[in-house]
């Protein structure tokens, strides 16, 4: 009878015993208990580029906190920014064009003087709708397509001595020498310019002018100016216009009715040429803004490759969607 009385008395002391000898426990083990992220770094993740979210990472015994966590930034612009730089085609092939000091400069345009550079741009674009884009759009009717391709196949060979001056001030006598030979090519296989063999042959089309080699002399940036007719320019292309007129072919022709027949010409063949980005300009929320910003990032594209050596350097880019001569009037100056 004492045994069965002291029965629950002898099993009570030996659970207590067991729970005795067992080590004690938290209610996670140390190695499944995860390291809550910063404050900081859970704001930069919200706030940059929509990347899925990182598994949480647990911290195994004898590793510290910050071993996991990632430091946080300061400036969370900062961190997308080297993020982008590093992925494919991103600010490296961006920094590869423009230079990584200018990149930040090349974003916005030097346009101090824009409230007069849009009136300009409205006169320009009102002589464009009434005379220019007119005589381009009968011209692309009227002419075929070989014979438009025969003309700008001409005035293009015209610049070929504005292109090989500017590259021998440039310093780069081979890239000049590439240029008169396909000049002598295409001005006696090519029949005086209108056929194009140099390009079959595959002798580069460089274009340059005294613009693009004060750039190269180191007049980098230039604020942008529009001028009447002539359309969008910097102030160191207008000194660089009045370089290259001497250098005109046109310009030197003495009978005058021949002269301004040509320009008219070629100031409908300009014009032609850029009926294909009229859509683009009439649906932009901001045309002069358009114009501007293209026409600036065309500039120094070309003579960033002008500064770099590139041997496609001055040629126009297939992939650009805008034209460098994007403007509402074509130019003049030629």
């Amino acid at each position: 009878m004492n045994v069965v009385r002291a029965l629950p008395l002898i099993v009570l002391a030996a659970a207590l015993s067991a729970c005795a000898g067992k080590p004690a426990r938290s209610d996670a083990p140390v190695a499944d208990t995860l390291v809550p992220a910063s404050p900081t770094a859970a704001t930069d993740t919200a706030t940059d580029a929509p990347a899925p979210a990182a598994e949480p990472t647990p911290v195994a015994s004898g590793e510290t906190a910050t071993a996991n966590t990632p430091p946080a930034t300061d400036a969370s612009a900062g961190t997308s920014a080297s993020a982008a730089a590093a992925q494919p085609g991103g600010d490296d092939d961006f920094d590869a064009l423009y230079g990584a000091d200018g990149a930040a400069g090349n974003a916005v345009a030097y346009d101090p003087w824009e409230p007069f550079n849009r009136k300009v741009h409205r006169f320009n674009v009102a002589v464009d709708n009434a005379v220019a884009r007119p005589l381009a759009t009968a011209y692309t009717h009227v002419v075929p397509r070989f014979a438009r391709t025969g003309v700008s196949n001409f005035f293009s060979n015209l610049r070929s001595p504005v292109t090989i001056v500017n590259q021998l001030l440039q310093g780069r006598p081979d890239d000049a020498w590439d240029t008169l030979g396909r000049f002598l090519m295409n001005s006696t296989l090519g029949i005086g310019g209108l056929f194009d063999p140099a390009s079959k042959a595959m002798v580069a089309n460089r274009k340059e002018d005294f613009g693009q080699t004060l750039g190269a002399w180191g007049w980098r940036r230039s604020r942008y100016v529009e001028l009447p007719f002539f359309g969008p320019r910097t102030v160191r292309d207008v000194f660089g216009l009045a370089g290259d007129m001497p250098l005109s072919p046109i310009r030197n022709i003495e009978e005058d009715k021949v002269r301004v027949g040509l320009q008219g010409l070629q100031l409908v063949d300009s014009r032609a040429q850029l009926l294909a980005v009229d859509d683009l300009r009439s649906s932009a929320v901001d045309e002069y803004a358009l114009v501007r910003d293209a026409w600036l990032q065309r500039r120094n594209y070309q003579i960033e490759n002008d500064l770099r050596g590139k041997r496609n350097r001055g040629q126009d880019d297939p992939n650009s969607p805008i034209p460098i001569d994007a403007m509402p009037m074509p130019q003049w100056g030629n």
